[in-house]
């Protein structure tokens, strides 16, 4: 298999902290600056994989940083620069406790609980008689908890107020901020044959100012259709063709793993890895419209290493 990053463990100059997620390696720089390292880990029902998927980070941090450019006319964003890859340096802010997930088809985890007759999604009513992969009328809200540990939690836009979890004016300003992101990101995806069919946005807050947060518009945290073909499968009631993470949850669900305890992560081979990685690329090639070139993984650490000490020092003075 071709070499992946899977683990990190660096000592940057002003390093104050560090918090590795589920598939993001986040290193504290003083007090004001986040260095967001992409992995190539892969999670699925809130578990880490035990396979790196080769280019997997270098691609979603590539996305990430263009669709950031390319919404910073809608909401200041966190990002400062981009000195490798597989790299994001930017703001450090303080994050809401909630993420703002937008649907505009019913599916995936929604369309498993409408299956069961579930008729509410984060105390928003939803109408009988829907199809799998079905449009709404106007995108839903669904916002989820934000959690350190295990699964995130649907929450109701009530409830987040209810609890303080976002005060009510900010709130209003989050959701203004997602349905204009959404927008963005469907017209976007639309240019280049696509859909986007459901995505998530994280926000944070520096001096009193909301910043976006995190990656957008990636297979990771979205999910897109082929609008080729779209209709006619619908229609039919056949599966979509769809550029995200959905795939690898549909493998493990068939290999008989949901994340459910005494549940075992199926075998990934090599030749899997490497099939996973190819639609990562391929969404990569489809989203962003030119062709993505893979960068020299010969030795991974150090190169992301020099890169963002070489940042640090010219850029921060660290």
């Amino acid at each position: 298999m071709q070499n992946t990053l899977t683990k990190t463990n660096y000592n940057f100059p002003g390093q104050t902290h560090v918090y590795h997620g589920k598939v993001r390696d986040v290193y504290s720089i003083g007090n004001d600056t986040l260095v967001m390292i992409a992995t190539d880990r892969i999670s699925a029902f809130d578990v880490i994989l035990p396979e790196g998927i080769p280019y997997k980070g270098q691609v979603l941090n590539q996305i990430a940083a263009k669709f950031l450019d390319a919404t910073a006319d809608i909401v200041p964003n966190w990002k400062q620069a981009s000195p490798d890859p597989m790299v994001t340096v930017g703001v450090r802010c303080e994050p809401f406790k909630v993420e703002m997930v937008i649907r505009g088809y019913i599916t995936g985890s929604a369309w498993r609980e409408y299956k069961k007759g579930e008729r509410t999604l984060c105390g928003l009513p939803l109408p009988e008689g829907m199809r799998e992969n079905q449009k709404f009328d106007t995108p839903l809200i669904t916002p989820t908890t934000k959690a350190d540990e295990g699964h995130d939690e649907n929450i109701s836009r009530e409830e987040i107020i209810a609890q303080g979890l976002v005060s009510k004016e900010d709130y209003e300003q989050l959701e203004k901020y997602t349905y204009a992101l959404f927008q963005r990101g469907t017209e976007m995806a639309a240019e280049k044959g696509l859909i986007l069919v459901d995505t998530k946005y994280e926000f944070g807050k520096k001096d009193g100012k909301i910043y976006l947060i995190d990656e957008i518009h990636t297979p990771d945290s979205s999910r897109y259709f082929y609008r080729e073909g779209y209709e006619e499968r619908f229609e039919k009631g056949e599966e979509q063709k769809q550029l995200s993470k959905e795939f690898v949850r549909k493998w493990l669900m068939e290999n008989g793993f949901q994340g459910l305890e005494g549940q075992q992560v199926p075998e990934m081979t090599t030749e899997y890895c490497n099939s996973v990685s190819e639609r990562y690329i391929e969404l990569y090639e489809k989203i962003v419209g030119e062709p993505f070139v893979k960068a020299d993984v010969k030795d991974l650490e150090t190169r992301i290493e020099e890169n963002v000490k070489e940042y640090l020092k010219t850029a921060i003075g660290y």
